[in-house]
């Protein structure tokens, strides 16, 4: 990889005369605060040029500061990374219906969208990030991840498989000087050092210290324990069928975590998961490495995932296929998958839309594996992508069926705020195309302080020692990548 294959355009010394007098350009690039409010009428220039390949994480460490909101998104298997840095433009939504508020904000901000450079290809087409909170009715006491975030990025970097391409949104004050702007992005996207960041540069500090301690305390082993047979004789007495109980484990270092190094073990030991990172701009961070699709919309075809039933992986290759045929058999492990699947089904057929599915199968993942049956469905260009994450939101593999019942009884019964855990996290592009993961597998970053999240699901014939070990099997993977 040279940085010869990329046409990067050539700078006159007129055009460089014009970084001597940036003003508001400056702001924007150093994600400064501008000088002028970005309102619904204001046109964005939304700039894509193709850049040389870089890694993700490098350009986030060094693009996105402490204190600024990014969004980072990873698929190492489909060779798929998405950073998003900065505020163009966005909406914090506490109270009201999250998603339809959601939707009417993409819409009106991809109105405001003027494309400008490489805008062919679908990756290069702007998007918007959305996070929702688990419940609606986000806790006051957590107002740093709202009911609703959704946000059209100051840069945002689209890597896919061996091409890479910078997107740059930029708010115009004034309109007639569109031409002005195009040619201080060219100027500053010529100037950087793409070869810097091919690689990540770590310190050095690449191995987690937590693998080796025992972080699960007696108190919280025996409250989850409680908390199950609790859910069994509810489940007995038919008040619901399947109830998904989480877990937060609280963790403090000696020194604040490193969230870029924890993000590339992440993706060193996850490949086949989706890696990601949420900041707030508060020094908040939401991290994990989650092997749930919510959607994915790519040219009006819809894919979701049912995705329930759990079982460790083996470490010999008898051992792997042992555990494989334990939980294809499982009546226990089938029944939880199944009431995902028939979710989903109906949730989409009750949107007019006519789902199929394919045959149950086996993911496979580092140190789990799951009952997997991948379902499709075309999608009409009158429903909105919002508008499937809201009718599919929560599934029964992270609430439980009924999904109201389950949905009263985990607030009854967990000692925490969920937040953004199991929860939607996304994107959307100006063409309708959609992806959205399930928050799962995921730990809260501030400083030295970490809250780690997992859950099991609960139905008849669970057994609370073993669902504690499911949840122990989750955190540790996150254990093992924290820095």
């Amino acid at each position: 990889m040279t940085q010869s294959k990329i046409t990067i355009p050539v700078i006159s010394q007129e055009e460089s005369n014009l970084v001597l007098d940036n003003g508001d350009f400056d702001d924007f690039w150093n994600n400064s605060k501008l000088q002028f409010t970005v309102t619904k009428y204001t046109k964005i220039l939304s700039y894509a040029q193709k850049i040389p390949l870089v890694d993700p994480l490098a350009f986030l460490q060094k693009f996105s500061s402490k204190n600024a909101v990014h969004f980072y998104w990873e698929n190492p298997n489909k060779k798929e990374s998405i950073v998003a840095c900065g505020i163009t433009k966005e909406s914090l939504i506490r109270s009201g219906n999250r998603f339809e508020i959601t939707q009417k904000f993409v819409d009106d901000c991809f109105n405001q969208i003027l494309p400008q450079g490489e805008v062919a290809l679908s990756r290069t087409a702007p998007r918007i990030f959305c996070s929702f909170s688990f419940f609606s009715d986000a806790s006051v006491s957590d107002q740093d991840f709202p009911s609703a975030t959704v946000f059209l990025p100051r840069l945002q970097l689209v890597k896919k498989n061996k091409q890479c391409f910078l997107i740059v949104n930029y708010p115009l004050k004034n309109p007639q000087d569109k031409s002005e702007i195009l040619n201080k992005i060219n100027y500053k996207v010529a100037t950087i050092d793409w070869q810097n960041q091919e690689n990540l540069v770590t310190d050095g500090q690449i191995k987690s210290n937590w693998e080796k301690q025992n972080i699960f305390s007696t108190e919280h082993s025996q409250y989850f324990r409680n908390v199950v047979g609790s859910a069994l004789e509810s489940i007995a007495m038919n008040e619901f069928s399947k109830i998904v109980i989480a877990q937060a484990t609280d963790i403090t270092s000696k020194i604040p975590f490193k969230v870029i190094q924890s993000l590339h073990n992440l993706r060193e030991r996850h490949p086949d998961c989706y890696i990601f990172s949420i900041a707030n701009g508060q020094g908040k961070n939401f991290i994990g490495a989650s092997p749930e699709r919510l959607v994915s919309i790519q040219n009006r075809q819809l894919v979701t995932d049912a995705l329930a039933g759990s079982a460790p992986r083996g470490k010999t290759n008898a051992e792997d296929v042992h555990w494989s045929n334990l939980l294809l058999r499982s009546r226990k492990e089938q029944r939880e998958h199944q009431a995902v699947s028939d979710f989903l089904i109906a949730r989409l057929r009750q949107m007019g839309l006519k789902p199929y599915q394919l045959p149950l199968q086996l993911l496979r993942l580092s140190n789990i594996q799951h009952l997997w049956t991948p379902i499709y469905a075309h999608l009409p260009e009158y429903i909105g992508p919002l508008e499937i994450v809201a009718q599919l939101h929560p599934t029964p593999a992270v609430a439980g069926v009924e999904t109201e019942i389950a949905c009263e009884k985990i607030r009854h019964y967990e000692r925490f705020d969920r937040s953004l855990y199991a929860a939607p996290l996304g994107w959307i592009d100006n063409q309708g195309n959609s992806e959205f993961i399930v928050g799962i597998r995921s730990a809260l970053i501030e400083g030295k302080h970490a809250r780690l999240y997992a859950g099991a699901g609960i139905v008849s014939g669970s057994n609370p020692d073993k669902e504690f070990i499911e949840i122990q099997l989750k955190l540790q993977s996150l254990l093992k990548a924290l820095v």
